[in-house]
């Protein structure tokens, strides 16, 4: 299997949950859907999902909760 990286698509806060309260949408490990969100990402209070945009298995985040990331930043990886 190789490993496929989930890239943000532009800069602004990524946060791995919904709410300060939930659960998180993808729990390191975890298998993903190609169209499940993985997590949201503000920009001026505008908040835009983010989706796996691939089917895979454990799946690993190189972004804590509520980090600034950089467009093109990887924000997970996902074996595909």
């Amino acid at each position: 299997m190789s490993k496929i990286e989930i890239r943000s698509p532009l800069p602004g806060i990524f946060y791995r949950k919904p709410s300060p309260d939930a659960a998180p949408f993808a729990q390191d490990g975890a298998s993903v859907g190609e169209a499940d969100v993985i997590g949201l990402i503000e920009v001026m209070k505008t908040f835009h999902e983010i989706p796996a945009g691939l089917s895979g298995s454990n799946i690993t985040f190189h972004v804590e909760d509520a980090e600034p990331v950089m467009a093109g930043q990887v924000l997970a990886e996902v074996e595909a």
